[in-house]
C-alpha cells in the first residue's frame, strides 16, 4: 500500500491488517458480553433496530482503530446516524468504514447470523476488509492483491454458471415501499429459476457466503456503505465481480449491488433487464 496524501504508512498492509483484527476482537467480545442481555432497542428511521451493543461496539472499535493511527478518518454506522455531517461519498482520504453489529435485528433475537464489518478505504477504493461473525467463529479478511481468506485458509466464489443451479441471497428493505416492491418483483421472478434463495438478514455476512461459495450469488438495493464496503473487497479478491443493477462496476456508495461469479453475474443482469427498469 501507498502512502496517502495525509502522511499515514501503508508500506506494511500486514501490519494494518493485524491491528484491524485486534480492534475487531475487543468488538467481539464487546458485542458477546451483551449476546442474550440486550436490554435497550430503540428504532432508527428509515436504519433498522440499534441496541446499546451496537453502540458500544462501535466506541471499542473506534477508539482501538484511533490508537493505532489517529490520521485515519472514521465512518461509523452509529455515529454518522447522529452525525449527518459525515460524508456517505467517498473523500478521497484513508478511512476506516465500520458496522460494528450488522445484523442487529437477528443479534436481539438471538440468530447467531450477526457480524462486524470493517473496512479501510484509501484513493477512493477498499483496501481491506474484515468480516467477523462470532458465534460461528468465521473471520473473513482481505488485502487488496492478496486474495481472500476464512480463519487464514483462502477462499473462492462458486463456479455454478446458471440459475438453475444458483442458491442466492438477498435482503428487504421495508423503510421505502417502492423499493420494497421492486425487491418482491425481483425476488417473485428469481424464485423460480434459482435452487434456493435465502435471506440471512446480514448483507455482511451474505456477501462473505458469496466470497466463500456457499451462496453463488447476492443481490440488493438501498445498502448502506458500512454494511459493504468490506464483503465488496472479500468477493472482488476471490475471484468474484460486484456490479450495480445496471452493470456498473461497484463501489460502496452506490444504490444497488450484485455481487457473484463472473459467469453468473453476466447471466442473472441479462436476466433482472427483462424484470425491472436499470
Amino acid at each position: 500500500m501507498e502512502k496517502s496524501e495525509r502522511g499515514s504508512s501503508f508500506d506494511n498492509p500486514k501490519q494494518v491488517l493485524s491491528q484491524a483484527l485486534q480492534a475487531v476482537q475487543l468488538g467481539r467480545d464487546c458485542l458477546l458480553s451483551y449476546y442474550g442481555r440486550i436490554r435497550q432497542i430503540e428504532f432508527k428511521e428509515k436504519a433498522g433496530l440499534v441496541s446499546e451493543a451496537d453502540r458500544e461496539s462501535e466506541r471499542i472499535i473506534q477508539q482501538a482503530l484511533h490508537r493505532f493511527d489517529p490520521s485515519i478518518d472514521f465512518l461509523g454506522e452509529e455515529s454518522s446516524y447522529f452525525n449527518p455531517q459525515i460524508p456517505l461519498v467517498s473523500t478521497g482520504r484513508p478511512r476506516w468504514i465500520l458496522d460494528p453489529l450488522d445484523g442487529t435485528t437477528n443479534f436481539i433475537h438471538q440468530l447467531p447470523i450477526w457480524c462486524i464489518s470493517l473496512a479501510l478505504e484509501m484513493n477512493n477504493e477498499v483496501v481491506l476488509g474484515i468480516i467477523d461473525v462470532p458465534i460461528l467463529n468465521q473471520t473473513f479478511t482481505a488485502i487488496k492483491g492478496e486474495g481472500a481468506f476464512c480463519n487464514g485458509q483462502k477462499i473462492h466464489v462458486s463456479k455454478t454458471p446458471g440459475l438453475s443451479d444458483a442458491f442466492m441471497t438477498t435482503g428487504f428493505v421495508n423503510e421505502d415501499e417502492n423499493v420494497l416492491k421492486e425487491q418482491l418483483q425481483i425476488f417473485n421472478h428469481f424464485v423460480w429459476q434459482a435452487r434456493g434463495i435465502r435471506r440471512p438478514g446480514a448483507a455482511a455476512y451474505d456477501l462473505a457466503m458469496v466470497a466463500s461459495g456457499v451462496f453463488d450469488l447476492y443481490w440488493e438495493k438501498n445498502i448502506k456503505p458500512w454494511d459493504v464496503a468490506a464483503g465488496l473487497l472479500l468477493v472482488q479478491e476471490a475471484g468474484g465481480v460486484v456490479t450495480t443493477y445496471s452493470g456498473e462496476k461497484y463501489n460502496p456508495y452506490l444504490k444497488s449491488i450484485v455481487a457473484a461469479n463472473p459467469t453468473l453475474s453476466d447471466v442473472f443482469l441479462k436476466d433482472l433487464s427483462k424484470v425491472i427498469s436499470v
